[in-house]
């Protein structure tokens, strides 16, 4: 059964940092595409990062680009979202979801498999 199960998020105050953690069941990264989303209540849903099945390659929106760091560790099943400089902007539910697609450019608008969400609240 593919599963992913998200850990970390919480309460940071702005310019703090926060790392968010997706471990993988049922397969391995060198399947799947492993891209970062969130959401704000009224808000569609925003996909800001990914990382590529096949290598390294790492994709950023221009909203977190400098800030945020994707980043995987194949032995642990496990992708990290790093995320430093918070502002309150960036308040959300955060999810990560995996893509079976072949096209690494197709990360974040063709995921299979979502994880559970976790919340990130920044404030002071």
């Amino acid at each position: 059964q593919v599963q992913l199960v998200q850990s970390g998020g919480g309460l940071v105050q702005p310019g703090g940092s926060l790392r968010l953690s997706c471990t993988v069941s049922g397969f391995t990264l060198d399947y799947y595409h492993i891209g970062w989303f969130r959401q704000v209540p009224g808000k569609d849903r925003e996909g800001f990062s990914c990382i590529s099945k096949e290598d390294d390659t790492t994709y950023y929106a221009e909203s977190v680009k400098g800030r945020f760091t994707i980043s995987r560790d194949k032995a642990k099943k496990t992708v990290y979202l790093q995320m430093n400089s918070l502002r309150p902007e960036d308040t959300a539910v955060y999810y990560c979801a995996a893509a079976a697609t072949r096209l690494f450019t197709q990360c974040l608008q063709l995921p299979n498999v979502w994880g559970q969400g976790t919340q990130v609240t920044v404030a002071s």
